[in-house]
């Protein structure tokens, strides 16, 4: 709606003052002085009270009297805002330049709309897939669904076997207990990630150790990794496991990790969570090794609300996972257990959730990988940003759009997560290394080089909204932030 369309000066009558109120709908008029100056804001509870004094419809508004109106300067931000129409109980407010000129009137509905990293993003097919669940009453855990969510996500990433259960962080606990990793057992784990990946190594008793990341893709250094081998080799203690992570939807050099790790003939565990829908070399990420993993989070680029897979070429491995979550219950007329389970499977209503949004996952993974380069060429003359490289050997999901602010550029992390947190933008540091985390402090870790790559990611990284159901909009107005940003500077 055009400024003009609500704005009236005082020669304007309250009958005509009245129908531009009922044409607009907005409930508020602006009333500007002869040379375009902000007066005051005018309720239709202005008008009345005028004509209660016994002012007739056919005069003008030159009796309504002066006051001072609540406003917003130019430049406020959305949070300062908000603010003031909490404080004021009001749903719109006039902006005004250095000027007095009135410049925008902004509505609560548009202000208070906050823009997420990363949110669900429902398509059309998962409904029909719960419904069927209730229809037939499958509604414990297990069910058709589950069976055919496994199948159809096995078949999707080309790999023999998959095992449906509660969470990501079920599925990696699971390919510990499956590797008989236990108490005193080293586990190399990728340091930058979320503390779900290296957590479950605890569950076991065992003692995580963690690998830096490399510059070519944030991911696991193979050259960290051979430093942690040698190590090992000389302490004579060899991990039990390796679990490598594919960090913001982009897999990890894989050959160069399976060539270090084949050669101390121990396994690796593919955490995936954050890559379904990527590949290395045209496969699938999370099938390299032994055991694979991927989360259906709510944040993640396809959910289930909660829930995870596990997956793997060796059949007996899925079929011990899939028994394990199941409380290990013996194959007995009675409940019989000879060893220790867990409730980890997943219900057959999350596993419709989950067919429905495999159907969409590449239009999924286009749309995130389209909000990268948009925000990439949008803001390429920003020469203080660095974006998250993509090797020719991946194809990035983009699960994350994330960057990392130069080491000499005046621009700091903290100058845009204040100004994405005043604007009402939800926008994350690069995950924290776990061997920078209060409960890791002792653990052992090696570098990349003679310092921390993943210490350097954290310190000047920043991930922004990168949801699918992002609309052109929502990602102007985070560049936008930046620009504003950069410009003052």
């Amino acid at each position: 709606m055009e400024l003009k369309e609500f704005s009236v000066n005082r020669h304007v009558t309250i009958r005509q003052a009245l129908e531009v109120l009922e044409q607009t709908g907005l409930g508020l008029l602006i009333l500007v002085s002869e040379n375009g100056l902000f007066e005051r804001t005018v309720t239709d509870g202005d008008l009345r009270r005028l004509l209660l004094q016994g002012v007739a419809l056919s005069d003008t508004l030159e009796s309504l009297p002066k006051i001072e109106s609540i406003v917003a300067t130019e430049g406020a931000t959305r949070r300062e805002i908000l603010d003031l129409m909490n404080l004021y109980s009001i749903n719109h407010i006039p902006v005004i330049n250095q000027q007095g000129l009135l410049v925008d009137v902004l509505d609560r509905k548009v202000i208070d709309q906050q823009i997420l990293l990363s949110t669900p993003h429902m398509g059309d097919a998962e409904k029909s897939f719960v419904e069927e669940a209730f229809r037939t009453n499958w509604i414990a855990p297990l069910g058709p669904n589950v069976d055919a969510f496994e199948q159809e996500l096995a078949d999707l990433v080309g790999i023999k076997g998959a095992a449906a259960v509660s969470s990501g962080t079920a599925a990696i606990h699971l390919a510990l207990r499956l590797l008989d990793v236990g108490v005193g057992d080293f586990v190399f784990c990728s340091t930058l990630t979320f503390a779900a990946s290296s957590n479950p190594i605890v569950y076991q008793g065992a003692t995580p150790v963690f690998i830096d990341s490399e510059d070519t893709s944030w991911n696991m250094s193979p050259y960290a990794l051979k430093k942690a081998f040698y190590y090992a080799e000389k302490q004579g203690k060899m991990p039990k496991a390796v679990i490598v992570v594919n960090l913001y939807g982009q897999s990890a050099d894989m050959d160069a990790l399976l060539l270090i790790c084949n050669q101390y003939d121990v396994p690796i565990i593919e955490d995936a969570a954050e890559s379904l829908g990527a590949t290395y070399k045209g496969k699938a990420s999370g099938t390299f090794g032994k055991l694979g993993v991927y989360s259906f989070n709510g944040n993640k680029i396809i959910t289930t609300s909660g829930g995870g897979m596990l997956v793997s070429d060796n059949l007996d491995l899925i079929e011990k996972a899939k028994f394990l979550a199941t409380q290990a219950r013996d194959p007995a007329p009675h409940y019989q257990h000879s060893e220790i389970g867990f409730n980890y499977r997943m219900s057959n209503i999350l596993a419709g959730v989950g067919r429905g949004q495999l159907k969409v996952l590449e239009d999924r993974v286009n749309a995130r990988r389209a909000i990268f380069h948009k925000y990439q060429q949008s803001l390429s003359d920003i020469k203080s940003i660095n974006w998250m490289p993509e090797p020719d050997w991946s194809y990035s999901t983009h699960w994350l759009t994330a960057c990392t602010i130069k080491h000499d550029s005046e621009i700091k992390n903290v100058d845009l997560l204040k100004a994405f947190m005043a604007e009402m933008i939800e926008v994350r540091p690069v995950w924290k290394p776990m061997h920078l985390q209060p409960i890791y402090k002792d653990a052992m870790y090696f570098t990349h080089g003679d310092k921390s790559v993943s210490d350097d990611l954290f310190e000047y990284g920043i991930c922004l909204p990168s949801g699918s159901n992002l609309s052109e909009i929502d990602v102007d107005r985070v560049i936008k932030v930046i620009r504003k940003v950069c410009a003052t500077i």
